[in-house]
């Protein structure tokens, strides 16, 4: 098929995607990778279990259990302050990485670590997220399966011959399989992918994650048992009204999530002001949470049963304010001091319990649907993820008739986040280690346009007869045409192009001999970089710095010596000026035209 670009056609072999076989190269190496990311989250598991039995229960067993008071009486607050020392040393003489809750360390390695991870990163992160959650740190297991899944996906793509950004899709494809394994959630494993950590939208990076994602959660079921974690009954098709309050639902939650992120940046705030060094910190966020588990034993731990629980409709009353009070100021402290943990469950535990404190007032439907709102709205919110959390909600409840209550939910909690804050949980720890990051995707404009559709064709030549003096004293004389572009082709007497010269080579010719005697193509360069019309202008521009060159000249595909067109620095960025103009460029609508009439 031919395509005419102005008025030269030209064969068209251009596809809506970059086919790229090295697809299949690395989509064989994500299936290794989501294998090994399903063990991973098994080990993780049961590891936080056994943790959890040793320091709460005194027992060697990796069965579930959950933080208790019973035995301990007010010697519990100092179990989790154990714990935060531990975790504590274990940054400062391992790895400072491990801190935080996973998914910025995971984002830093990408966008500066050219999505490098240490296998020390690989081993330590598990351990002390195990010993963070185990010992009653109010946090869930998936920012850490991220991680460590990332790195073990980063390790793996370390020992073969690889691009920085194949790397990363194998990082992303670790950290997919760890949090589809945890949650049996693939879908949102991917989504979370594509709206946190991948920063584009290509087969080639999509494809190896879907892949990853998949395989885990296939061997989560002999692993760790079939989904869904929080199974409930399914709602029936809700009403207009019923999906009207739930945007209201949705606002309240955006403005919960911006006040807990504001928390634990003021956590974080106030531990960067103590006179000691911060290996200490998780201690004393430890004890925090220990006198929170003594107000309210519901913030130990990872929670996934207070999360059933609320959306079940089973929490009601008074003890819901506490559960949320206590569990947004000692997860707040925990997370700000430091320690090892991840934020998605919290973020479901707090914005559930807002839900069903909100239900109280709520006339329609029933508690456990406006929870399920509230959950996904807050953690939608709170990450800039809306997309990620309505899918992630539907995939741990199978409550697929509550998708259009999530998707209103979800994006107004994330309208208000991003009309209040400047950055999301997670990308404020980034911008706070000097990175910024935009979440926003769109195509670039060099990819859509063609060299023919931007190329000057008003092309100023130059007979290789000429002289450097008579060049010269033509631009000094001002000619209107020989000083339009910083270089001039050569064309011989058949009209065929032999060579460029530019500004900076007439002052060299100029240096060497005053009298300029030399001709323009001794001068000039007659070992040429080309432009095609039918070549998208991102691969010429691509041509222009890998030669550290200015311009190029255009030329027929067929005939390399027909010149046919000029490519410079300002005609390329005339391609960027069209798509600032579409976005800040406002037109008369035929609404005004008519008043104005």
């Amino acid at each position: 098929m031919s395509t005419a670009i102005g008025k030269i056609h030209v064969k068209d072999q251009l596809a809506d995607f970059t086919q790229d076989r090295r697809i299949l190269v690395l989509s064989l190496m994500a299936l290794v990778i989501g294998a090994v990311s399903a063990g991973l989250a098994y080990i993780l598991v049961h590891l936080i279990a056994l943790i959890t039995n040793l320091a709460f229960h005194g027992r060697f067993s990796s069965a579930d259990g959950t933080p208790t008071l019973q035995g301990w009486g007010y010697w519990v607050i100092l179990i989790p302050a154990l714990g935060g020392l531990i975790i504590g040393l274990m940054a400062r003489y391992g790895s400072e990485k491990i801190r935080g809750h996973g998914i910025p360390e995971a984002l830093e390695a990408i966008l500066i670590g050219r999505s490098r991870m240490d296998l020390k990163v690989a081993i330590l992160k598990p351990i002390s997220s195990a010993i963070s959650i185990g010992t009653g740190g109010p946090f869930g297991a998936e920012g850490p399966i991220i991680m460590t899944g990332g790195a073990f996906g980063s390790l793996f793509a370390q020992l073969f011959s690889l691009s920085s950004a194949e790397r990363k899709t194998l990082l992303v494809a670790g950290a997919a399989g760890g949090m589809a394994a945890i949650f049996a959630s693939p879908v949102a494993a991917v989504i979370l992918a594509v709206e946190l950590l991948l920063f584009e939208w290509r087969p080639r990076s999509l494809i190896p994650v879907a892949i990853a994602a998949s395989v885990a959660s296939i061997l989560r079921v002999p692993l760790l048992g079939t989904g869904p974690i929080f199974p409930v009954n399914p709602h029936p098709a809700l009403a207009a009204n019923v999906l009207v309050i739930c945007g209201l639902v949705g606002i309240i939650g955006g403005l919960g999530a911006v006040l807990v992120t504001t928390m634990v940046y003021g956590f974080e705030d106030l531990f960067q002001k103590l006179p000691f060094h911060w290996m200490w910190w998780p201690a004393l966020g430890g004890l925090v949470v220990g006198i929170g588990g003594l107000l309210d034993p519901r913030v130990l731990g990872v929670g996934y049963g207070t999360i059933h629980s609320l959306l079940r409709g089973d929490l009601l009353g008074m003890t819901l304010l506490s559960l949320l009070l206590v569990k947004a100021i000692v997860w707040s402290c925990a997370l700000g001091s430091g320690t090892s943990g991840g934020v998605l469950a919290p973020l479901l535990i707090m914005g559930g319990t807002l839900g069903a404190i909100e239900a109280r007032w709520i006339p329609l439907a029933d508690p456990g649907l406006w929870a399920m709102v509230s959950m996904a709205a807050l953690m939608g919110g709170a990450m800039r993820s809306p997309l990620t959390a309505m899918i992630f909600t539907v995939e741990l409840t199978h409550d697929l008739n509550a998708l259009p209550a999530l998707l209103i939910g979800c994006v107004a909690a994330y309208a208000v986040t991003v009309l209040i804050m400047r950055r999301s949980i997670l990308t404020e720890k980034i911008a706070r280690r000097g990175h910024h990051l935009v979440s926003e995707y769109s195509v670039d404009p060099f990819v859509l346009v063609r060299v023919g559709d931007i190329m000057d064709t008003d092309l100023a030549s130059i007979p290789t007869s000429m002289t450097v003096a008579e060049l010269s004293s033509q631009i000094a004389q001002g000619n209107e045409t020989l000083t339009r572009h910083q270089a001039l082709p050569i064309i011989d007497q058949a009209n065929h192009l032999v060579g460029m010269i530019t500004r900076g080579d007439l002052v060299r010719a100029l240096g060497r001999d005053a009298s300029g005697a030399a001709s323009v193509v001794e001068a000039g360069s007659t070992q040429l970089i080309t432009a095609y019309p039918d070549e998208l202008v991102n691969e010429a521009l691509a041509k222009m710095l890998r030669n550290n060159v200015g311009r190029l000249p255009v030329v027929n595909r067929q005939n390399p010596t027909q010149l046919i067109g000029y490519l410079g620095r300002a005609t390329i960025l005339n391609a960027r000026l069209q798509r600032i103009e579409e976005e800040e460029v406002r037109e008369s609508g035929w609404l005004r035209s008519y008043v104005s009439q």
